[in-house]
């Protein structure tokens, strides 16, 4: 099968390729298609700086490189300019106006941020250091208080809608793998009666139509995780991968590549995974029509 990659980042925001590079690797790869989806600008949203969203200053660059890309590849490697936009509720969130005008192809929209009630905010891919003092200082140093801010999150952003892919829904994990924590080795469970759950809600919600957005959007397995050798599952896990095939949630395969030899990053992982989840088929993104993200469906 033919495999494509929309989920990728370059050296706008925290890749390490750039536009070009990215570009040459797909083609040379055999890739159906190349989409491009830097962090958001979430500095003159939030106030918060960082050091891998793309900067509010370089929004419009970056959108000009895509498209001179497309003009270029033209024939040869069809190529999608797109964003991943963080969702911080009642802050900002794919349905913002400045991004349903920007003339994207498609939005990834990612749950990264946590807000705990005690100290700040904090990203729940961060290290495991970090992501430990955060728990302790904004959660009491429960991790269910963690888990359950961020899955709240995905819920809210969900049913906010606006948005073409759903990104790296249990990013929550990415610490679980670590055989440093206490006991199990893991942060927190993931098989308690709240987690499996909230796991079914979502599963309900993406199988119908949000609002604000133009259909029901696809959700993606990310081999991102794997990539960076931080998990060793995809995103999500099969165990939730079974629960969205109950529901028919269609799978688009992401790399969430930071480099552009990760184009095509454990594919082949990602495929058999969602074979063991009981899919026959993923889908392939062809480009938006009269405001509508079209989809291809391949057999696995």
């Amino acid at each position: 099968m033919r495999y494509a990659c929309i989920h990728t980042h370059t050296d706008f925001c925290d890749g390490r390729d750039d536009i070009e590079t990215y570009c040459h690797t797909a083609h040379e790869k055999g890739l159906s298609s190349l989409g491009f989806s830097a962090h958001a600008p979430v500095t003159l949203k939030t106030g918060m700086r960082t050091d891998w969203h793309l900067p509010d200053e370089r929004l419009g660059e970056y959108l000009d490189g895509v498209r001179a890309a497309k003009k270029r590849w033209e024939g040869k490697l069809p190529i999608y300019l797109g964003l991943e936009v963080d969702f911080i509720e009642n802050i900002m969130g794919p349905t913002d106006r400045d991004f349903q005008e920007m003339g994207l192809d498609y939005i990834i929209a990612s749950v990264h941020y946590v807000f705990p009630p005690k100290g700040k905010p904090f990203t729940v891919d961060d290290s495991a250091e970090n992501v430990k003092k955060g728990i302790a200082e904004g959660y009491g140093g429960d991790p269910m208080g963690m888990v359950e801010a961020y899955l709240a999150s995905e819920e809210a952003m969900i049913r906010a809608g606006g948005f073409d892919v759903l990104g790296h829904l249990d990013l929550v994990k990415v610490n679980n793998a670590r055989p440093d924590f206490p006991g199990t080795g893991r942060l927190f469970p993931e098989n308690p009666c709240f987690y499996k759950e909230k796991i079914s809600s979502l599963a309900k919600l993406m199988s119908a139509q949000p609002p604000n957005s133009a259909q029901a959007p696809a959700a993606e397995v990310n081999t991102g995780g794997l990539n960076r050798g931080r998990i060793t599952e995809c995103y999500p896990s099969l165990a939730i991968l079974e629960v969205f095939r109950e529901h028919g949630v269609p799978m688009v395969i992401n790399a969430d590549a930071h480099r552009a030899e990760d184009l095509d990053g454990h594919y082949d992982e990602a495929r058999k995974t969602l074979l063991a989840a009981g899919y026959t088929e993923t889908v392939l993104f062809a480009g938006k029509k009269d405001g509508k993200a079209k989809w291809n469906s391949i057999n696995l």
